[in-house]
């Protein structure tokens, strides 16, 4: 007799808590609109790691009993019943004639594989041919939620400049090059989904609250993301809403810096179903308040870099048929710093002896439109985003004996862009890739000084770029163990600008500067992956990348800037999956050609401005891993090292030593996390780090020649509480380290030398609780 499906057939997204079997299960109910009955007490108090991913009701019920420890038994359609698996009975105590027919084993359940989001095709993590990274959304949140420090905390490969929130570049491996933000573009992308956080903006330094992952791609990735690429990419993956479920999360934290001012957080998450389960809203608001601890002794002040920070994010998915979705996304942040956060290096400590009120405020916006689905084997993605950034800064511009005087900055960024993409999985040992992404990102940097009541306006310059892609991979098994890989992209882009705020007369003259410009790159890739052993795989890698050309401001002119390209040769190996078994571990040596490096330095003005320093050559070598010493302890810690030097610089910016900007030559850490049972449904968990930060350079000639770096950073937090609530203490910058982060606060620094030290060792306590 022949049954009609049932509705568990239906793939439908999961997403349950971490914690007991008794909570995911009745997460898991409501998502699939099954029922689950767990009549074992000891059962369903068990702990169990989340769940999530797209997939059929039974396969998932199936995946929760196996994490149990326990079996899943179908009692009716849509019905299932979780119970303890049936101990071995020894053959000898039971006669041979009263044996009982041997049951069919139940068929055990592969893991749940590990994908690649950031692949674009859907690789497992051992199927990429590189080094990649993938930071869990709800480790990051430990501690209370915090923005890009967290990534850097975790990676010794991510570095920042830490000029501040908002405000910062960042760096993977040896490849660095501006310490300010003028109008380079940044050597690493940055996406929330597939949508590119910035074009030539700094890091907006996101919550990453809600969040599902954070995926590094280490090395350049400019086959699948073209411009901006040259040192890796980081990929913020957000939680999805979740059909079918009402969900609500929330935590609440408060801080003491010592030395400092007081701080706070807050942070709330809701998930509401729509339109009878097939669609659903997923909403998070933050809060954030940093408590200074510089004090400027000459403005009578203390702790006057307080900062502010207000976010939040809204999405909403609609399930137009099993295989198609719709997916609306916002998001917007404001980010204000009333003062600066350097101090003076030969002072007293975290003092400056500025002579006026710097800091700075960030506003940034972002909109998607996300369509997904397939065609049988075939998948499609298509993401339509606008961006609006903006970034205003001010610099103590006070010469020694004259007035006070501020310099103000402001930088404006607008960006448009689109991706589509096609793929199909592997089949046959074939797999490939084929998309086009259309980029117009405008950008606009003014500057004006002021002292008193007086502003006087200097050039500034605006920067149009429109970008045009075609990009394709395809990989090939040519052995059961070994694969090969190629791809290419080629771009066509179309450069615009002009001079702001300049007479007339120059205007003309800078006419035929700006003029538009048009330039076209193709960017070749090769890779060779073999599987060598089980969860054991060897690679090597060849890449290029690329940064398209600009216009910067050079005293009172507008001058343009050459694009600059890499090419990269990097070999590597794996073991296992990092917090995923016993063991695991990671390995990659690389070597890098780069060619006209786009960086700053101070010209004639005593400002910043942006040139191409000459070509430059980057070796990298990094190790990472990790082992579990018990079944709740284990220990992780990496190591990179990095050697650059530029072969031919213009003279005006020769010195004694010419390597690579802001990248140290040596950085590590270490990492400890710890879990227990502590009876009656708690649990205490635990993590903390040390990482060290080795010497670097600010910039490129002797202006910019000041030492940063070497110094030790360190944290610690525990969390005791259940699923539903919990309590949690932390403690950052244990050993109270001053050390020198960035070497830059002010551009003007004549008569003084400056540091950026670390914040000081600082308490938090905080809740966090889900329904």
């Amino acid at each position: 007799m022949a049954l009609p499906a049932p509705a568990l057939a239906r793939e439908a997204m999961v997403s349950t808590r971490a914690g007991s079997v008794g909570d995911a299960v009745s997460d898991l109910a409501r998502q699939t609109g099954t029922s689950i009955v767990v009549s074992n007490p000891e059962i369903a108090r068990r702990p169990i790691p989340s769940l999530r991913g797209r997939m059929q009701a039974d396969e998932a019920v199936r995946r929760l009993a196996r994490a149990a420890g326990a079996r899943a038994v179908e009692v009716a359609p849509s019905a299932w019943r979780l119970e303890a698996v049936p101990k071995p009975i020894a053959r000898s105590a039971i006669p041979a004639r009263k044996t009982p027919p041997a049951a069919a084993p139940e068929r055990a359940l592969p893991p749940e594989p590990i994908v690649v989001i950031a692949s674009k095709r859907d690789l497992r993590i051992d199927q990429v041919p590189g080094q990649v990274a993938i930071l869990d959304g709800e480790a990051l949140e430990a501690g209370g939620i915090g923005g890009t420090e967290k990534i850097t905390q975790r990676l010794a490969t991510v570095t920042s400049t830490h000029l501040g929130s908002g405000r910062n570049k960042l760096f993977i491996r040896g490849i660095a090059d501006s310490s300010f933000t003028g109008p380079t573009q940044a050597t690493v992308g940055q996406y929330l989904g597939d949508l590119r956080l910035a074009y030539n903006a700094p890091d907006p330094d996101l919550r990453l609250s809600d969040t599902a992952r954070v995926e590094v791609l280490e090395g350049p990735q400019g086959t699948l993301y073209g411009a901006g690429s040259l040192g890796g990419i980081i990929r913020i993956v957000p939680n999805a809403p979740v059909m079918g479920a009402t969900l609500l999360s929330g935590t609440l934290g408060g801080s003491l810096t010592q030395g400092g001012a007081i701080g706070g957080d807050a942070s709330a998450t809701v998930n509401l179903p729509l339109s009878g389960g097939s669609a659903a809203l997923r909403a998070t608001l933050d809060t954030v308040r940093q408590g200074g601890y510089i004090d400027k002794p000459v403005l009578g002040r203390s702790n006057v870099n307080r900062t502010d920070i207000l976010g939040g994010r809204i999405s909403a998915r609609v399930e137009l048929s099993p295989e198609w979705s719709v997916d609306l996304i916002a998001l917007g942040q404001t980010t204000e710093a009333q003062d600066s956060q350097y101090a003076d290096r030969y002072g007293a400590p975290m003092n400056s002896s500025a002579r006026v009120a710097e800091g700075s405020d960030a506003d940034y916006a972002m909109g998607q439109f996300v369509v997904s689905g397939r065609i049988g084997d075939l998948r499609l993605r298509s993401t339509t985003g606008l961006v609006r950034q903006r970034l205003m800064e001010r610099y103590d511009a006070s010469l020694p004996d004259g007035a006070p005087q501020l310099f103000a900055q402001r930088n404006r960024t607008r960006m448009i862009a689109n991706e589509t993409r096609v793929w199909m999985p592997e089949k046959h040992g074939f797999s490939w890739l084929l998309g086009t992404s259309f980029t117009h990102n405008t950008t606009v940097l003014k500057r004006r000084f002021e002292s008193g009541l007086l502003r006087s306006s200097t050039t500034g310059v605006r920067n149009t770029i429109d970008e045009a892609t075609l990009y394709g991979e395809a990989s090939l098994r040519l052995m059961e163990s070994l694969v090969a890989t190629a791809g290419g992209r080629f771009t066509y882009s179309r450069l615009g600008g002009s001079g702001e705020d300049v007479s007339r007369e120059l205007a003309m003259a800078l006419a035929q500067v700006t003029a538009n410009r048009s330039l076209e790159t193709f960017l070749p890739s090769l890779a060779l992956h073999a599987e060598v052993a089980p969860e054991t795989a060897l690679y090597m890698r060849y890449q290029e990348g690329f940064r398209p050309g600009g216009f910067a401001i050079e005293s009172e002119f507008v001058r343009r800037f050459r694009n600059d390209q890499t090419e990269t040769f990097e070999i590597g190996a794996r073991h296992g999956h990092a917090g995923k078994g016993p063991f695991d571990f990671a390995l990659s040596l690389s070597y890098t050609r780069w060619q006209d490096i786009q960086a700053d330095f101070i010209d004639g003005s005593g400002l910043p401005s942006t040139a191409n320093i000459g070509d430059g050559r980057v070796w990298s070598a990094s190790v990472s891993g990790g082992v579990a010493l018990t079944p709740g302890l284990r220990v992780e810690g990496g190591v990179t090292w990095n050697r650059s030097k530029v072969d031919t610089p213009p003279l005006f910016l020769a010195a004694r030593t010419m390597q690579v900007p802001n990248i140290a030559h040596v950085a590590g850490r270490l990492g400890v996390t710890w879990e227990r049972n502590v009876g009656n449904g708690l649990r205490l968990t635990g993590n903390g780090w040390a990482s060290y930060v080795g010497r670097s350079r600010l910039g490129i000639g002797p202006e910019l020649g000041a030492p940063q770096g070497d110094y030790l950073d360190s944290g610690a937090n525990l969390r005791l509480g259940t699923d539903r609530l919990g309590v949690t203490v932390g403690l950052t910058n244990i050993a109270n380290s001053r050390g020198n982060r960035f070497s830059l606060g002010t551009p003007f620094s004549i008569g003084r030398e400056q540091v950026t030290p670390l914040r000081p060792r600082t308490l938090r306590v905080g809740v966090d609780t889900r329904f």
